[in-house]
């Protein structure tokens, strides 16, 4: 069963005028809308998007669905007109990139990157294609854990190089997303036989820097795993590449791999990206007991617990990363219970049970939230300190990947296929 919920109006008249500068200043420095790795531009779940639709139920406002071969989680990364994403064929022997055209929602690319005998064993949430591709102009790099990385040309198709020289036991398949930095190209690489940070050179795939975890874990091979993907923080006059791993979070310099600073806690197959605002870092812990912990920037060395401004450990999400939308922070659970919380104090502004199960990430774009739950339900809030719920889409269909959204089209991978909505005019 289908269905569709309007429940209110977009965001008040001050908010919207605020959201309209903030777009038009993106759309000066950068007026090509693209989504070039997990979780957008910024890298926490922000678009540049206006004029977004409401209502996905609408005939109206679906403007293609294009059916996608094997099975993937991986978030679609866009370029121009190029919508790139990853998938999976013959249980996992055939890893392969996507390319959709953003116009006509055509299929044009279907390129075998990595042909693979023997799958490595996944869990039943997860894929053999989860991992979100990074896109920059002229290339696409796409990475399946341990099985492998690679650079494609994104006009000719033609893979450009595979590195497979990492290979790690990742016990349940691969999560963490690549990060392009400079002439880097940075994976995490955490499982429950090693652990380590590494960086190609994206031209050739040669290894640049490779970095060790120095903390202690437990003897538990299961609880050494990790699946997170780094964020690249800049903090006074440095880059710092934050890093959540089993049992600890690391900073590094991303241009050399020196590890900056180290904060341990107990968790593992961490997969929330962390965010950072009003100068703090807010990491999740993981499994087990997940925590949300608010971590002051600007540490070295082992950090104590002393720099933790505030931390919360009722409803964190185990898979959805964190939202920060200017004074507020975000988080939905993996049992669908959303959470306002003051992002300097941590205190609690609202909680509501949204419902069903969450993997994806929550979406910031045309000055609306966007949740899509796993059973294909799409929520759609208003930022603020109450709650209010704007409108609910039933797709249909199981939703695993975040959606995203570029100039006009939210787009959406589900289990199934590929849609563009865009509102009607």
């Amino acid at each position: 069963m289908r269905s569709f919920r309007l429940l209110g109006s977009s965001a008040g008249c001050g908010a919207q005028i605020i959201w309209t500068v903030w777009l038009t200043c993106q759309a000066v420095a950068a007026p090509l809308p693209e989504w070039p790795g997990y979780r957008g531009p910024t890298g926490d779940g922000h678009a540049v998007a206006n004029g977004l639709p409401l209502d996905l139920h609408d005939p109206a406002h679906l403007v293609w669905k294009t059916p996608l071969p094997g099975a993937g989680w991986s978030t679609p990364v866009v370029l121009g007109d190029q919508i790139w994403l990853t998938t999976a064929t013959g249980e996992g022997r055939s890893l392969r990139a996507l390319c959709v055209g953003r116009a006509n929602g055509r299929l044009d690319r279907d390129i075998e990157v990595f042909h693979i005998p023997q799958p490595i064993e996944i869990h039943k949430k997860n894929s053999h294609a989860s991992p979100t591709p990074a896109i920059e102009a002229g290339r696409l790099y796409v990475h399946f854990g341990t099985n492998g990385t690679a650079a494609i040309d994104t006009a000719s198709a033609e893979v450009l190089w595979r590195d497979a020289s990492h290979p790690l036991e990742h016990y349940v398949g691969p999560g963490s997303s690549p990060v392009l930095y400079d002439n880097l190209l940075i994976l995490t690489c955490d499982g429950a036989d090693v652990q380590f940070s590494v960086a190609l050179d994206k031209t050739t795939g040669r290894e640049v820097w490779k970095t060790p975890r120095s903390g202690t874990l437990r003897p538990n091979p299961d609880v050494k795993k990790s699946f997170s993907t780094p964020a690249i923080i800049r903090v006074g006059d440095r880059d710092e590449l934050v890093t959540p791993a089993a049992d600890h979070v690391y900073a590094y310099d991303p241009a050399s791999g020196r590890e900056l600073w180290r904060f341990d806690y107990e968790g593992f197959s961490v997969v929330p990206r962390p965010v950072a605002a009003h100068g703090l870092i807010f990491v999740c812990t993981g499994f087990n007991a997940p925590k949300l912990l608010a971590i002051r920037q600007g540490g070295s060395g082992a950090i104590p617990p002393s720099a933790i401004a505030w931390e919360e450990k009722s409803q964190i999400p185990a898979n959805p990363s964190p939202l920060v939308v200017g004074d507020e922070l975000y988080v939905i659970s993996d049992r669908g219970v959303a959470t306002c919380f003051d992002a300097r104090s941590g205190r609690q502004h609202w909680r509501h049970r949204v419902g069903g199960n969450y993997s994806a990430s929550p979406l910031f774009a045309d000055g609306r939230i966007y949740l899509a739950s796993e059973e294909g339900i799409v929520t759609v809030i208003e930022p603020g300190k109450t709650y209010r719920e704007l409108a609910t889409s039933d797709l249909g269909t199981r939703i695993m990947a975040s959606p995203i959204a570029v100039g006009s089209d939210l787009i959406i991978r589900t289990a199934d296929d590929l849609r563009c909505y865009r509102k009607s005019r």
